[in-house]
């Protein structure tokens, strides 16, 4: 796959001493079966009745970014609402926040980046293998709130199986000259009889980066990543359960940030006066920034066959010490806390006449508080539990799935609100129609319920970071959202293609208004209100492989969201279409070039502004090869080399700030 963030990937000519280069194949390689462990029936992308993508190998290692989103532009549908290299959340169909689960191998990743856009997610992309991306509603089992999809990050801090050697490892280094990035990992894995142990760790080091046509760089957009895991495993024939501590240390810029000395009288806010000023170059720390920490535990096990009529029991539970503390300048302005558990255990059971199915229960507890002078939303406990069952029926050509969830939710307000609880239903049906061998008809329809979040019911006070007065309301009840989609894809053959049309439908849309509100000192009041909405839109590629050594692409995505009673919904990514080409030059060697237009978004909401089109053009190379008995991967990326002004319209701060200008990342993987 190839960013269109950040198209890539231009190459080396010259390799060190001492490494030789893979043999061309004569016939094309048979590639494994992937399988899809999101989907709870181990699934591969082609038998599932929503669209999935699996980002993993090559197409993973070299073209990651240091932010997630960034990372998985290249995928249709999903985009990136960025806020600066610090923090990076993905938008699939239109739809961000906590409407899009991020999860660890199945588990919540416990931080607190649904709360708000410059809040980091905590993952670090340079220790993940494999990232799986599933397209619209995955609430039947991840949780109501999933209506936009869920992003999966599969690592390896908890060992599945004992190295055959005894051990096995790999390292990472990685550069780029936009931001003078510096970048490495490296991890190792041990094992003898029964038992295997995981150590690896992280660095990333980021300057503030090079604004597109201009000399001066971006302020505040730096970026210092720490990162380390520790885990152990015992494994059996049957399974095995492993148990890791993982640990991530951060400090990123706040760009575009104005601190104001808001109050209100009554209803109305006032916000006056700045409390810092902006930065320098030669002070990084001058301006607004975040000082991030996490200590983690994850408990992973897996029983395959344990007794007549069950095929396997899955666990997952993740235990989160997470806060950050945002700093302006060298004064501490609001802590942030976000102590999480999530917990969820899976039952395949065998085929009962003829359904295939899976059952299993999910537990969060989220205890999350910020003190300070921008502590807009009040401290809070949330208790979520939930019920869910999937079924699935093969008969001839077709597949049907059948799910139901059912989850309930508390949220206990530790002072000065009244707690509230709610209930949420979810169900789905879906189906796969294989009318040809390489040909096959997907669709679904499901009812999806996501409850309320505690920032969106008691959120009242200034925040600094979007320049913007919270409102919430406690009165706030849950979504309900009807989804319809139907797809066609074929996976084989010279031409392989995946399109798919999908229209989501939501009553009582919770949505951050623009209000009109002029509070002074650049800042809006923006309150959470519920209207009903319509997302709808349409997305996909298709691949033509000209010959064995020269394939070409066509991709793009189009969602349009507007409220029901008129107007647009706000930050609905822009239309694009790109096109890839990818060409072997050697048996080593590969090179990609891509294009990729995105349209000028002028369906905005009130008070909101449009954004300009512009076009992203990139180019590259990788190399693979061998030294010794360890494979090796080299690549060189080539990033905006028409050094465009873009802007991301998803980001909350796209007015204020440009996309990285043109620039080159180099990289060498080495897997022993």
């Amino acid at each position: 796959m190839f960013s269109s963030k950040t198209p890539l990937t231009l190459a080396l000519a010259a390799v060190a001493a001492g490494v030789s280069s893979v043999q061309a194949a004569d016939t094309p390689l048979e590639l494994p079966t992937l399988t899809v462990s999101a989907s709870a029936l181990n699934q591969t992308p082609e038998q599932m009745t929503q669209p999935a993508a699996v980002l993993q190998g090559e197409d993973w290692f070299a073209l990651r970014e240091t932010g997630l989103a960034d990372s998985l532009e290249s995928l249709p549908g999903v985009r990136a609402a960025g806020f600066g290299p610090g923090s990076s959340r993905p938008v699939i169909r239109g739809l961000d926040g906590a409407r899009v689960r991020v999860l660890s191998d199945g588990a919540d990743v416990l931080d607190a980046s649904t709360i708000s856009p410059d809040h980091a997610i905590s993952a670090d992309t340079a220790l993940i293998e494999r990232v799986e991306v599933l397209k619209g509603p995955a609430t039947l089992l991840y949780g109501g709130g999933a209506i936009g999809g869920v992003v999966n990050l599969i690592d390896r801090r908890v060992p599945t199986y004992v190295p055959e050697s005894g051990y096995e490892g790999e390292i990472d280094l990685r550069a780029n000259t936009v931001a003078d990035e510096r970048a490495g990992s490296a991890g190792l894995t041990l094992g003898t009889g029964a038992f295997a142990m995981r150590i690896e760790g992280g660095k990333s080091e980021a300057d503030p980066y090079r604004i597109p046509g201009h000399p001066s760089r971006q302020e505040g957009a730096y970026n210092d990543t720490d990162t380390g895991s520790l885990g152990l495993s015992w494994i059996g024939e049957q399974g095995y359960l492993g148990l890791a501590y993982s640990r991530q240390d951060r400090e990123y810029g706040l760009l575009a940030h104005e601190h104001a000395d808001c109050h209100t009288h009554g209803p109305d806010w006032h916000c006056g006066g700045h409390g810092h000023g902006h930065g320098h170059d030669d002070d990084e720390h001058a301006d607004a920034w975040i000082d991030m920490e996490q200590r983690r535990w994850d408990l992973r096990g897996e029983y395959q066959n344990p007794f007549a009529g069950v095929e396997r029991v899955r666990l997952r539970v993740a235990d989160t010490d997470y806060r950050h503390v945002e700093m302006e300048g060298d004064e501490v302005g609001t802590r942030f806390t976000n102590r999480g558990t999530d917990g969820r255990l899976e039952v395949t059971h065998a085929p009962v006449a003829g359904w295939r199915g899976v059952i299993g229960t999910q537990l969060t507890r989220r205890d999350f508080a910020a003190e300070g002078e921008e502590a807009y939303v009040p401290a809070t406990l949330t208790h979520n539990r939930a019920l869910f069952l999937l079924e699935s029926y093969e008969t001839g050509d077709w597949l049907y799935e059948v799910g139901l969830r059912q989850e309930w939710q508390s949220v206990e307000v530790k002072q000065g609100s009244d707690d509230a609880d709610h209930r949420g239903t979810s169900v789905s049906l879906g189906a796969t129609w294989q009318f040809q061998p390489d040909l096959a008809l997907y669709g679904s329809l499901s009812r999806s319920q996501r409850l309320p979040a505690a920032e969106e019911l008691y959120a009242n006070g200034p925040h600094a970071a979007t320049r913007t007065v919270e409102l919430g309301d406690p009165d706030l009840d849950r979504e309900t959202a009807i989804n319809a989609e139907l797809g066609l894809r074929r996976t084989r053959g010279a031409v392989t293609f995946d399109v798919s049309v999908y229209r989501n439908e939501v009553d009582d849309f919770i949505f951050a208004a623009d209000t009109g509100a002029d509070p002074g000192a650049g800042y809006r009041v923006v309150e959470y209100r519920q209207a009903d909405a319509v997302l709808q839109g349409v997305e996909g590629s298709v691949s033509w492989q000209a010959t064995a050594a020269t394939g070409l692409t066509l991709f793009g995505d189009s969602v349009r969201g507007r409220l029901k009673d008129g107007g647009d919904l706000p930050r609905i990514p822009a239309d694009r279409v790109g096109v890839r080409l990818n060409q072997r030059l050697t048996g080593a060697l590969s090179a990609q070039l891509e294009a990729s237009q995105v349209m000028r978004q002028d369906h905005t909401a009130d008070y909101e502004t449009e954004t300009g089109d512009y076009i992203l053009l990139g180019a590259g190379v990788n190399w693979r090869g061998v030294l010794g008995e360890s494979d090796v991967l080299l690549y060189l990326r080539g990033n905006n080399l028409l050094d465009e002004k873009a802007r991301q319209h998803s980001s909350f701060i796209k007015d204020e700030v440009l996309l990285p200008g043109r620039n080159l990342t180099v990289g060498a993987r080495l897997v022993f």
